[in-house]
Formats: C-alpha cells, structure tokens, sequence
C-alpha cells in the first residue's frame, strides 16, 4: 500500500509545473490575497513605519544625533557660520544648530496623525501598484500625495516649535554679528526664513526615516511584525 502511496506521489509531482514543484519544495504555496488584504496590509505598512519613523525622529536629539536627517545650516547662512567659526564663535554656531534640530524634533511630534488621515485615502489600485513597486514605493507614493498638505499643516507647528525651543535668540546674534562685518566690506545681509527651511527638512528627515522603514518590511521577514504583514509581503 505505502508504494502504491509513493508512485501516486511520484506522479503527482511529474505532472507539476516547475513553479508548482518549488512551491512544494519550499513551502511556501499561499493563498491569492484578496482586495481587502492588499489594500488593508499596505495601510498597515505604511502605519507601522511612519510610527517607527516618527518615534526615532522625536526620541532624544532625534534629528541632531542622526546624520541621516541631522539639520544642517540653511544653505545660503553657510557663510554666516564659516566667518563666525574663522574668527572664534564655535559655541554660538553649536548652540544654533542644536536648537534648529529640536525645533523639528517638537514638530515631527504631531507628524502620525497628519500621516495617518493620508493613508486612509489609499486605493486598492493603489495598493497593489505599491505591493508590485520598488522599495521605497509607498514612501514616494505617500509623499507626492501628501507633500504640499503636509507642509501647510507643518507650518504652525513648526513656528510653535521654533518658539519653544527660541530659536531666534540664538539665530538673531549670528545673524547681526555676520550682517555688521559683512556690510563693512560691502557683502549682503543674510536672513534666511527658518520656519520654512525648517518645515522642509523635517518632512524630508521623516520620509527619509520612512523609506528605510518600508525597505526593511519589503526586504526583512522579521521586520514584518503583525501576520498581515507577514502574509501580504510574502507575495510582493
């Protein structure tokens, strides 16, 4: 009976399609997800990762101790910063980075539910472009659709923040010492708008956060700590 069992068996897996037989092999045959699955397992992603993403952006000197999304001189104050370090104000200089990095720190602290309202729109078209897209597809998804709605609603937060943490205190003496010294020799004043330059390097820290959050659900088993996710990126 047993070889009668086994040549059955044998037949069986002869009349496989290669796919099929590795299937068999490896274990892995799953079910076809369903719409509800794949739309339901993306939201989830993208929840789970901007939490992980907001919480290592608020955590202690989230931005300042990250270089990844540390915040660095706004571009056109560089010069500000390089004449005050020639002529010795390294603790002024530090003093204003360290603020300018908190001050994202407390905006990215209302940052969820922002990201969450977008997520709920998401389509179950959308869903399955993203499950079959590239590992950072649902960041840039989430991020085209949602770019010019999060800034506005950064905006305020991002002013309040700058408040709290005084930030022009700091940039205000840099600002006069630089404009004094300039002038005399005939360069430009410089007073860049902290809020905006701020707002826009605390959106682009948090999807960068983001993207490596969804790289390593895409790329990672262990990463994928609910069965939804388990099951739905199995298949991507």
């Amino acid at each position: 009976m047993k070889k009668i069992v086994a040549y059955i068996f044998c037949i069986a897996l002869v009349a496989c399609s290669p796919q099929e037989l590795q299937s068999i092999l490896d274990g892995t045959t799953t079910a076809a997800l369903s719409n509800d699955e794949v739309i339901s397992g993306l939201k989830e992603a993208l929840r789970i990762g901007t939490e992980r993403s907001v919480e290592k952006a608020t955590g202690s000197d989230g931005f300042l101790s990250n270089s990844l999304i540390r915040i660095p001189f706004p571009p056109e104050a560089i010069k500000v910063k390089n004449t005050l370090l020639d002529i010795g104000l390294n603790k002024p200089v530090d003093d204003f980075e360290l603020t300018l990095n908190r001050a994202a720190v407390e905006a990215s602290k209302e940052a969820v539910p922002v990201f969450v309202d977008a997520i709920t729109s998401m389509s179950i078209q959308d869903g399955f472009n993203l499950l079959k897209g590239g590992e950072n597809a649902a960041t840039n998804f989430l991020r085209e659709k949602t770019a010019t709605a999060l800034t506005a609603k950064f905006a305020p937060v991002v002013h309040n923040a700058t408040q709290t943490v005084d930030l022009t205190s700091y940039w205000t003496p840099l600002a006069t010492t630089y404009n004094t010294t300039t002038l005399l020799t005939g360069g430009n004043a410089v007073d860049p708008d902290l809020d905006a330059y701020i707002t826009t390097k605390a959106i682009d820290g948090l999807f960068i956060l983001l993207a490596d959050e969804e790289k390593k659900i895409r790329q990672d088993p262990l990463a994928r700590t609910t069965s939804l996710l388990q099951k739905v990126f199995a298949q991507q």
